[in-house]
């Protein structure tokens, strides 16, 4: 009876590993066992299809569900049906592409060739303050990327030689197994859909037809950008395997706190404390703004705290349109704590002319607690 060695554990992984845990520790142990440095040792040679076998099920999310589910037990025949069948090995998720596939958009029928997947698309953190978000910048970044072989031009062969027709699906990339009333066709295993097989890898890529790279981009942020604005690199992500085309490198956004204003769409908001002299005679507050010039905001006679003031187009600018958004300023009366001699004595002279009538809510205020207390 042969034992079947958990897939997580062939990888050196946690069960809870994400896809690029897995592909990390698959290119290790991919490159120590591999062949072609192990020339003659049939135990890296029987290590290296094992390792190969489980990150085949392992990256695919599909496949992974369903061995975290069933198992091996997912992948293998069941009743001993199909005699004659070239192979089965994608349990029912392949049943439900075989099915639903036409209409999902795969390839079907024909016997055509499948091609590689395209890259995958790669993720990139950037974050820029308030006012590189305002005024848009150009920069560079340094990402580590799979990019296409120089050595084999893509291809995965070593130079001077060419794929071969797969012997196991006759270059067609699929073979059938019949599973009861269903016909199940899904990539060959041994080409993995592509209908060729490299027999002299390029030794720079060992067939991927792709190496690991540090890459310098470009990147341009346009103004108005906000917190989460994804920017879109065409072709500067992972690159397909022989030749397939590149993913896709997102860049994501991250405003960083800005020490005066904060931000909500394309309004800047800010709080200013004034002294309560200023807010009894009125006055003008100078507000320093992103676009590099002061910002004269008038404070009317009598202001109370909390009072938001707007300057009309003092705030972001609109992304990829026209215009600014405001700029609101919130009042903050401050209470003076220090006070000189002869301060407070003008304060108190100032207290002995009150009416009442200067505050009208505070007078209102006590009113209604005279009512109170007085049964009203």
């Amino acid at each position: 009876m042969t034992t079947e060695v958990d897939f997580y554990e062939l990888l050196e992984v946690e069960r809870t590993a994400d896809a690029g845990t897995i592909k990390s520790s698959y290119r290790k142990l991919a490159m120590k066992y591999h062949p072609d440095k192990n020339s003659g040792c049939k135990d890296s040679e029987a290590k290296f299809k094992a390792v190969s076998e489980a990150y085949d099920c392992l990256k695919d999310p599909q496949k992974r569900a369903a061995y975290d589910r069933y198992g091996h037990a997912a992948f293998r025949q069941s009743g001993g049906q199909g005699g004659g069948a070239q192979d089965f090995g994608g349990g029912f998720s392949d049943i439900f592409e075989s099915v639903f596939g036409e209409f999902m958009g795969g390839q079907r029928g024909g016997g055509g060739r499948q091609q590689h997947r395209r890259g995958a698309d790669l993720r990139y953190d950037m974050e820029i303050s308030l006012e590189e978000a305002f005024h848009g910048k150009s920069t560079e970044i340094t990402v580590d990327v799979s990019a296409q072989c120089d050595t084999c031009d893509g291809s995965g062969a070593r130079p001077g030689t060419s794929a071969k027709t797969c012997a196991h699906c006759g270059g067609h990339g699929k073979v059938r197994a019949q599973q009861g009333f269903f016909v199940v066709e899904r990539a060959c295993p041994v080409c993995q859909g592509a209908g060729q097989v490299i027999a002299d890898p390029c030794p720079d890529c060992r067939g991927e037809g792709r190496v690991d790279r540090t890459k310098t981009l470009s990147v341009n942020v346009p103004p108005g950008v906000d917190e989460g604005t994804r920017i879109r690199l065409t072709g500067e992500g992972e690159a397909g395997a022989r030749g397939a085309p590149a993913g896709d490198l997102y860049i994501f956004l991250h405003v960083a706190r800005h020490s005066l204003f904060e931000r909500e769409g394309t309004t800047l908001f800010a709080r200013a404390p004034i002294t309560f002299t200023t807010a009894a005679l009125g006055g003008t507050l100078s507000i320093p703004g992103l676009d590099g010039r002061a910002h004269e905001i008038k404070i009317p006679v009598g202001i109370q705290s909390g009072k938001q003031l707007r300057q009309r187009g003092g705030g972001m600018p609109v992304l990829q349109g026209r215009g600014h958004g405001d700029m609101v300023i919130q009042v903050e009366v401050e209470t003076p704590t220090k006070l000189s001699a002869r301060q407070r004595e003008l304060l108190e002279a100032f207290r002995e002319t009150e009416t009442g009538d200067e505050c009208p809510d505070s007078q209102g205020f006590f009113a209604k607690l005279k009512g109170v207390f007085a049964g009203e």
